[in-house]
């Protein structure tokens, strides 16, 4: 599940992307930092903040004169954030990692402590050889979300507020809330008042994928987790996400995994 790729590291001198298309970044800035440049676009006075950036966005950390550490980078493989213990939280829900804007989390009084913590932790445990490694680091991830989940203000975001970033995030959103009700993707484009074909070229340009796409990943994901992690039958799954009968939901799995819903239960 390529933990073993997991990399975190202390801000202590100007830090850049790695340019890795498969590597998610959460950016802890504990103290204040010269600037953020995101995109050749320039961030003054972020501090006590984490951000969260998908891999196609170029960025560099200017650390500034001061000696100390001024927070965490923490490099996050995409199939780490598909685990089922972290598939499930609101942030990874969202896909907020993919909406086009770069989430910017102000943390509650409180909290920044904890957060050191729990990346001081994860720093040990990548660079260690312990046993059970792998699970100590997705439960520390998890915790890590739910703080992000319930304890930040969740309000702000690092980025330019366009009109095709909003459909795209409000579109993300409705199919995380309805996805089990409806699998079209002229629902959800009626639901926003824009036609189907609109809704699939702002999503094309946000997120580089299709509208349908983003219906069965969701699927998808919901399908996996179910099958692992509940007791439920395959055929209550089916229709808990909305499938008209086992097989077409079986048919549907298969197509887009190359295995049976039985065939991964059993795995």
């Amino acid at each position: 599940m390529q933990i073993d790729k997991i990399k975190i590291s202390q801000i202590l001198n100007d830090t850049v992307s790695n340019r890795d298309s498969e590597t998610f970044v959460i950016c802890w800035i504990k103290d204040e930092v010269e600037g953020l440049k995101i995109n050749h676009k320039l961030y003054h006075n972020v501090s006590n903040s984490i951000l969260f950036l998908d891999p196609k966005y170029r960025w560099k950390v200017l650390k500034g004169n001061t000696t100390k550490s001024s927070g965490y980078i923490l490099y996050l493989p995409n199939k780490v954030l598909d685990h089922p213990l972290l598939s499930k939280l609101h942030i990874n829900k969202v896909r907020l990692f993919n909406t086009g804007e770069i989430p910017l989390f102000k943390l509650s009084p409180g909290i920044e402590k904890r957060t050191q913590a729990i990346l001081e932790m994860i720093d040990e445990l990548v660079g260690s050889q312990l046993n059970h490694k792998e699970d100590a680091i997705l439960s520390l991830l998890n915790t890590f979300f739910v703080y992000c989940d319930g304890q930040c203000n969740i309000k702000s975001v690092a980025s330019n507020n366009n009109a095709r970033t909003q459909l795209v995030y409000s579109f993300k959103k409705l199919v995380d809330e309805k996805v089990m009700n409806d699998h079209e993707v002229s629902y959800y484009a009626d639901q926003l008042n824009v036609s189907p074909k609109y809704l699939n070229e702002c999503v094309k340009e946000v997120l580089g994928v299709s509208s349908k796409n983003i219906i069965i990943e969701q699927l998808l994901m919901r399908s996996r987790y179910a099958l692992k992690f509940t007791n439920k039958t395959i055929k209550e799954i089916g229709f808990d996400l909305g499938f008209s009968s086992p097989d077409y939901f079986s048919y549907f799995f298969k197509t887009h995994t190359g295995t049976t819903p039985s065939a991964l239960r059993q795995a």
